[in-house]
């Protein structure tokens, strides 16, 4: 065991000691790179899953023999501001674990520099020494303790950390968004715009606890990857997909605690759970009395972790004043005081920017859960059954864990 690994596994801070030893117990410091193998599911056709990619191939190079679920880079005990990313890696559509997926990840030290470091092998010394390995666990999940990234020396960019993955039924690799933070004056609103959402969003949005930076990052397999072999859905379809960034609007808030103003729900109250429910030319009165009821109920029992916002954009005979009326009617049957009645002329206005959500209107809802500003599930025609109430109150129940007790970096 060398002196590096030695040092992986003493790492002594409050709250991560037993976690990091546990990290070096698990890590294997001297594996050999494994061959590159093709799996049982070849791409598709002659086509490259993802469509290339510079630099992914290196994720072979220094490969460990065995990886595990935790890596920590040679940049945690560097000096600069420590980082810990945490999340879970899903099958395409965002519902199910993936397991046994290998995400490389390969970044700048805290100057701005793929900084090499003697005796690593010359193919990989353009990533840097600072650059590791995970692999998912049966849950998917993964966790990665770094340092944070400096920018590029010119400031071109923002500070950011390359992923590629590679699964195991896939015979390629290929890269999802970098990393980026959210609060970075070089993440500005043209690149933000600019953002493939490659395996979902890759903006970090950073906690603290202590001294260390945390950040939550899940990944969807195959989202938005090019040649990507995708199962077929029937489905309607509506909405932007489980991964994404649930992106800012300002609909009417006709009832509610915004009454009477344009408020972007995602903007406000996007640090914990929010759930934005749709509905557009097919409303059905007593389904959404039933929604609205549930909702209430449970934003009343969770408080400030969930804000819930019905949006209505039927635009048929769509009046201003008369949707106003009809929605302040419903909150005062309904006797509403947590949930939001808001509305927009219809899903495709530009002015209230209510089309970047891409909501079906002929869909009879379409109901979107987020954290911390990524949705993180989706619903298209769901019936309030009880069964439904109960998945919608599990998803909560489940995406609530020991993050929402930190507060943000914005927050000092």
């Amino acid at each position: 065991m060398d002196k590096m690994c030695i040092s992986k596994g003493l790492r002594k801070r409050q709250g991560y000691c037993l976690f990091l030893i546990f990290s070096w117990v698990l890590m294997s410091c001297n594996g050999q790179a494994p061959q590159k193998t093709s799996s049982t599911s070849a791409s598709k056709g002659d086509q490259v899953v993802g469509g290339g990619c510079d630099g992914c191939e290196l994720m072979y190079v220094g490969m460990p023999a065995q990886i595990q679920a935790i890596d920590t880079s040679a940049g945690w005990l560097s000096g600069g501001q420590q980082l810990h990313i945490t999340g879970k890696v899903y099958e395409y559509g965002g519902k199910e674990p993936a397991s046994d997926v290998i995400i490389y990840y390969w970044q700048t030290d805290d100057k701005g520099y793929y900084s090499p470091k003697k005796g690593m092998d010359p193919r990989a010394r353009r990533h840097g020494h600072l650059r590791g390995w995970v692999k998912t666990r049966k849950d998917g999940r993964y966790d990665i303790f770094t340092v944070r990234p400096s920018p590029y020396p010119n400031n071109s960019e923002p500070a950011h950390i390359h992923l590629s993955i590679k699964e195991p039924t896939i015979k390629d690799e290929y890269y999802v968004d970098e990393l980026v933070f959210d609060g970075d004056k070089l993440l500005t609103t043209s690149k933000r715009k600019a953002l493939k959402n490659r395996g979902g969003s890759g903006i970090l949005r950073l906690l603290l606890d202590g001294d260390i930076q945390v950040a939550e990052h899940n990944i969807i397999l195959g989202l938005n990857i090019p040649h990507y072999p995708i199962p077929k859905n029937t489905e309607i379809s509506s909405g932007l997909e489980i991964g994404e960034d649930n992106p800012s609007f300002t609909p009417f808030h006709a009832y509610g605690p915004d009454k009477g103003t344009k408020t972007c729900p995602v903007c406000k109250y996007g640090r914990y759970n929010g759930i934005i429910y749709y509905v557009g030319n097919k409303p059905d009165w007593e389904d959404i009395k039933t929604w609205l009821q549930f909702l209430e109920f449970e934003s009343e029992r969770r408080k400030a972790y969930l804000k819930a916002y019905f949006v209505y954009g039927n635009e048929k005979e769509y009046s201003r004043e008369k949707r106003e009326r009809e929605l302040e009617a419903l909150g005062k049957e309904l006797n509403l005081q947590y949930t939001a009645l808001t509305y927009v002329p219809s899903f495709t206005d530009i002015k209230s920017e209510v089309v970047g959500n891409k909501i079906n209107p002929e869909a009879e809802n379409t109901i979107v859960i987020y954290k911390n500003s990524a949705i993180i599930d989706k619903y298209v025609n769901l019936k309030p059954s009880a069964e439904n109430l109960a998945r919608i109150a599990e998803t909560l129940d489940a995406s609530q864990n020991n993050l929402f007790e930190l507060p943000s970096i914005f927050d000092h």
